[in-house]
């Protein structure tokens, strides 16, 4: 097993060192460490190789985002079997990368596999584990601020959050990587789900951990993740979800939006909620033109797909969504 571990860099100067740190810490150590820079403009990727020579640099010279760098990557580590991505902001554990090899060595069935993400600022409470997705198109990282769980075994979950995650590289090769047009947010969401189309599983790892500052570049709540979000979420729902479950569970999508939007209004947040929702209708004829190809390729059972999701009318805005950490970016909870 030959993994690359791959890290999408810009302007991380407060804390590329330190994730470098953690990788470089490993008790199974890569076999490639690819640092992708989207531009950055303080230094970060320099200063990286002058402290840590094992970095692979590849330079973009502008930032092209979090989905087309990753795809950069996978298109440079083509030697390699499975590709660990982490973060800036993720500082994983001594065994983290020797726990999800093993995992993965284990589990022959699953071709992701999602870590414990902890946060980095309260280390008692989770940041999550494992991706959520409801019916209604809105996703959450699982038990995101609750307290650290006692000890359990892996089990199944939607997809990986790829702030720390480990992929088995051909599969994502076959999906055609990370959509591009999403540049960031849910941009793994997305892949996960059209893995889980192509009959692919994920496998939560609680003994893989790492720390997670979280929303390090973009802001936590900021104008740029509530857009970025909101628009990938309907775009998300539209091209993965197939015909049959869009159409039952198009009139909780619709809600979620509509409530999404008077949401982030009475916040003060009304033009980037509604620019993304915008610009999310005017991207749907290119998402549709996606959606026939994605659902070709399709080869799992509606029923079989609905069971990996969260269900119900009101379970996005209850006191449930809350404790399971649904993201203010990403929706009204």
């Amino acid at each position: 097993m030959k993994i690359a571990v791959v890290i999408v860099n810009w302007n991380g100067s407060g804390c590329l060192p330190e994730c470098l740190r953690s990788v470089a810490g490993q008790e199974r150590r890569p076999d490639r460490v690819i640092v992708v820079d989207n531009g950055s403009a303080d230094g970060s990727l320099d200063q990286a190789l002058r402290h840590f020579p094992f970095v692979e640099p590849i330079r973009l010279g502008t930032n092209a985002g979090f989905a087309a760098a990753n795809n950069v990557a996978l298109r440079a580590c083509s030697d390699c079997d499975w590709v660990a991505l982490l973060n800036p902001d993720a500082f994983p554990a001594p065994s983290w990368l020797a726990v999800l090899a093993d995992a993965a060595d284990r589990n022959p069935g699953y071709a992701a596999f999602a870590s414990q993400l902890r946060s980095a600022t309260h280390s008692d409470l989770l940041d999550g584990c494992g991706d959520v997705y409801h019916v209604s198109g809105l996703t959450w990282r699982a038990g995101h601020g609750t307290a650290l769980p006692p000890p359990e075994g892996p089990r199944e979950v939607f997809s990986a959050c790829a702030a720390a995650a480990l992929y088995r590289r051909d599969a994502l090769v076959d999906i055609g990587g990370f959509d591009e047009r999403y540049f960031c947010y849910v941009e793994d969401v997305d892949a996960g789900f059209r893995l889980r189309l192509r009959g692919h599983r994920c496998l939560y790892v609680p003994d893989a951990v790492a720390l997670h500052v979280g929303s390090a570049s973009s802001g936590r709540r900021s104008e740029f993740s509530i857009y970025h979000g909101h628009r990938n979420l309907v775009w998300t729902f539209f091209k993965d979800m197939p015909a049959t479950l869009l159409a039952v569970y198009l009139p909780q999508h619709l809600l979620l939006n509509v409530l999404s939007v008077l949401w982030f209004s009475a916040r003060g947040q009304a033009r980037a909620i509604l620019r993304a929702k915008w610009d999310a209708l005017r991207g749907l004829p290119e998402v549709l033109r996606q959606r026939r190809a994605v659902q070709r390729e399709r080869r799992i059972g509606a029923r079989d797909l609905r069971s990996a999701m969260a269900r119900g009318w009101f379970t996005p805005y209850s006191g449930v969504a809350r404790a399971h950490g649904v993201a203010a970016e990403e929706g009204p909870g």
